[in-house]
């Protein structure tokens, strides 16, 4: 039966890219960009001598393309390059009460700040303030605090390495390892889950290991909306033959088939690349279960070889000198039943043997992932079991093969390298005294949702925010907003207005900052910043257009004239090192031998690789060897009851994370709204529901009040059947600030269990 007529729903015939995406980037220049200058300023995205993307962390493939950016790489950076202004007038025009009624789209749509605002109680308005006034009250606010713990400073990954090395030392000069950060959302799980399993919280691949790779396996992601420029790298992999699998729970056309804007051939013959060879829709909350399935899978394959002789499918020389645990691990496997897999996995007992056996016949390997993986209660364990997998047949640490976890913002990477850690080790403890001659704090800071917790009962007072939507960004704005709003001092770096900024506290103040598109002149000229991508390639970046204002300072030189407002017997050199962003990668390779000759490797055209020891099988965890972790049972995040669903958040292809560009996401065929729920045909007929049906979706959970989204309109998709899905921040209002991974703090956006029923009339 046809599907009934929705308003702003359909089906998306076409490939990803292709005019389609073209058409969106002009759409996006022309809604933003109204100089030819700025317009251009698109021809240096990614290349030797120009900036680098604002949105993504997908590498550059050695910048020997002229046209290396994607659609919502173009939107990114007509977003920040836009002709748009919100200006002192702007604010005079609206009080802060009306603009919270704003849409989050029509706030950043206003246009780039201005000039550096203070929030005025008596008339519910930012005034413009001067930048000697704002960091006198900044400087006394955090002075003021009886104890540095009680301010919180988080840290977007859009800054450059410079600015978040200057940012960490000047919140450790001050007293705290309070640092949340955009990565505590996002591939925290990472960060803790990869050290105790390979040794190291990164990849281990480079973009010329998918050269040689047999099969790559996505998991949990969505390259044509989240990182788009990966399209290219596995159109390319499929034209050679490589075997892609998607595993993810919805059916995203980014992982189906691509038309490459960059070829003439499919441009003008409407022909596209099929990128999946193969295809399973896992259960949200389903993944522990499927790797276990498919590492059973590999296992008994493996005792069959060697049955018949044959020489088995482990890796037993690597698993020999290189690791610990196979024996519990294997032990596991062998108690978890079929039945129990096939029951959380949502696919069945052969779906995932086809997919072991893929994996077993490829000699090398890649598994890139995403937040589908990281994003749960148990998103440490996720991580975990996908290293288990790789290291079964020795897929880290050789061409062609390794672990690929796909990062957010194009530093978020880089940040956590030098030095945004809410958890010091004591190399950047022992390289800071070493290299400015003071003692760092040593106690455990907070993260993320350990900051809002001590926002909200009132232990922290301040929070300084380099860049980014934090309260947005977080999850239960039922608790974030509120907390928000009892703080003595907020303090915002930012390009744009958001909704963040209008949690107004006793003093709130706004600072404009340079972008990565524009000039940042210091006193030695003009400058180039740093960055570090998804696969540990750090390269410069080198802005070209004239800044939105001439009121706007680069986030370097905001950071250091708080730390002079705040720290009047500073150990550091402040103006000095902003003089001259060489000295502060001097600075950094001081402090991270990592970095050695760090301003000669930057000259080099597309930058340098910092050294992974996992890439060269040398194990930094205590036992010195890789270690296979066992996750206990299979009910990671699922629910394990037929009348509750679990719900995922997701990114439209008109989003960057917070950022909303616009009101369409059209490869899911939504066109001018946000307020839908995808859910399975199946799913709505047994709940008496249909297609365009107003919903009511209540969190299942015991004990976590009554979150409720209301009247939200049910699309029939292909989702996986006990799944649904809807749209990222708008959802955030269903997780609790309590849903979270214990071990790596990263919010559960991936795993909320609910139930769906009609809306009342």
């Amino acid at each position: 039966m046809a599907k009934k007529a929705v308003e702003g729903v359909e089906e998306y015939p076409d490939a990803a890219g292709g005019w389609g995406a073209l058409r969106a980037v002009a759409a996006a220049v022309r809604g933003q960009m109204a100089v030819v200058n700025e317009t251009q300023s698109l021809l240096k995205t990614n290349q030797p001598h120009g900036f680098d993307c604002p949105g993504c962390a997908w590498p550059d493939p050695k910048h020997t393309s002229s046209f290396e950016f994607c659609e919502n790489g173009a939107k990114a950076v007509s977003w920040e390059a836009t002709s748009k202004r919100t200006t002192p007038e702007f604010f005079a025009a609206h009080t802060v009460s009306e603009l919270w009624e704003w849409h989050d789209h029509d706030l950043e749509n206003e246009g780039r700040l201005t000039h550096p605002m203070a929030y005025d109680k008596a008339s519910d308005r930012y005034l413009p303030i001067s930048w000697g006034e704002a960091m006198a009250r900044i400087g006394a606010g955090l002075q003021a605090l009886p104890d540095p713990d009680m301010a919180e400073f988080y840290t977007s990954g859009r800054c450059s390495n410079e600015a978040a090395f200057l940012y960490q030392l000047f919140v450790r000069e001050f007293g705290t390892n309070n640092f949340p950060d955009c990565s505590n959302m996002c591939h925290e799980a990472t960060s803790v889950g990869l050290p105790q399993s390979i040794g190291v919280g990164k990849g281990t691949v480079t973009l010329e290991d998918f050269d040689h790779a047999d099969a790559i396996f996505c998991i949990g992601h969505n390259p044509g909306t989240n990182h788009p420029r990966m399209l290219g790298t596995l159109r390319e992999c499929a034209k050679r033959g490589a075997a892609i699998v998607s595993i993810n729970p919805l059916r995203e056309r980014g992982l189906e088939r691509f038309t490459s804007p960059q070829s003439p051939a499919e441009m003008l013959t409407g022909a596209s690349t099929q990128l999946s060879s193969a295809y399973f829709q896992v259960k949200v909350g389903g993944d522990v279960a499927l790797l276990k399935g498919m590492m059973k899978t590999v296992v008994a394959l493996d005792a069959a070889s060697v049955a018949e002789g044959g020489p088995g499918v482990l890796d037993r020389a690597f698993i020999a000198e290189h690791t610990d645990g196979i024996d519990a691990l294997l032990a596991d496997l062998d108690v978890t039943t079929w039945e129990a897999i096939e029951r959380s996995a949502g696919i069945t007992r052969a779906e995932i043997e086809q997919l072991g056996a893929i994996y077993a016949k490829a000699e090398r390997v890649i598994i890139n992932y995403g937040m589908g993986i990281t994003q749960h209660r148990h998103g440490t364990g996720n991580v975990q079991q996908i290293a288990n997998l790789l290291m079964l047949r020795g897929n880290i640490g050789r061409p062609g093969a390794g672990i690929s976890p796909l990062r957010g913002h194009s530093n978020v990477q880089g940040d956590r390298t030098v030095g945004i850690t809410e958890l010091p080790n004591q190399e950047l403890l022992d390289g800071i005294k070493r290299v400015f001659g003071f003692d760092a704090p040593t106690q455990h800071g907070h993260n993320a949702v350990a900051a809002v917790r001590a926002i909200r009962d009132g232990r922290s007072k301040a929070l300084i925010c380099l860049g980014g939507n934090l309260a947005v960004a977080m999850s239960d704005p039922e608790a974030t907003y509120p907390a928000m709003r009892g703080l003595d001092l907020a303090v915002h770096i930012a390009t744009k207005l958001n909704r963040s900024h209008l949690l107004i506290a006793k003093e709130s103040i706004i600072l404009p900052c340079l972008g990565r598109t524009e000039i940042d002149v210091q006193a030695s000229g003009p400058q180039l910043v740093t960055v570090e991508d998804s696969m540990s390639m750090v390269h410069g970046s080198r802005g070209g257009l004239k800044p939105a204002s001439e009121h706007l300072k680069s986030e370097i030189m905001i950071v250091a004239e708080m730390a002079l407002a705040t720290l009047p017997a500073t150990e550091v050199n402040w103006m000095e090192l902003v003089a001259d962003y060489s000295r502060i990668r001097d600075a950094i390779e001081g402090v991270f031998p990592a970095f050695k000759d760090y301003n000669e490797r930057i000259k080099t055209p597309g930058g340098f690789r910092l050294r992974n020891a996992a890439s060269e099988r040398e194990w930094l965890t205590p036992g010195k060897k890789a270690n296979f972790l066992t996750f206990p049972g299979l009910y990671e995040d699922g629910a394990d009851d037929d009348a509750v669903l679990t719900l995922t958040t997701i990114r439209s292809h008109d989003q960057y994370n917070t950022t909303i560009y616009g009101m369409n996401d059209r490869y899911r065929g939504i066109t001018g709204r946000r307020d839908v729920v995808f859910v399975n045909e199946l799913d709505l007929a047994s709940r008496g529901l249909q297609h365009g049906d107003l919903i009511d979706l209540a969190v299942a959970t015991p004990g976590n009040g009554a979150r409720v989204m209301r009247r939200m309109t049910a699309v029939s998709y292909k989702i996986a059947q006990g799944s649904v899905a809807a749209y990222y921040p708008e959802a955030n209002m269903l997780v609790a600030l309590d849903q979270h991974d214990a071990r790596s703090g990263t919010p559960a956006y991936k795993s909320i269990p609910i139930v769906i029923t009609a809306s009342a009339a």
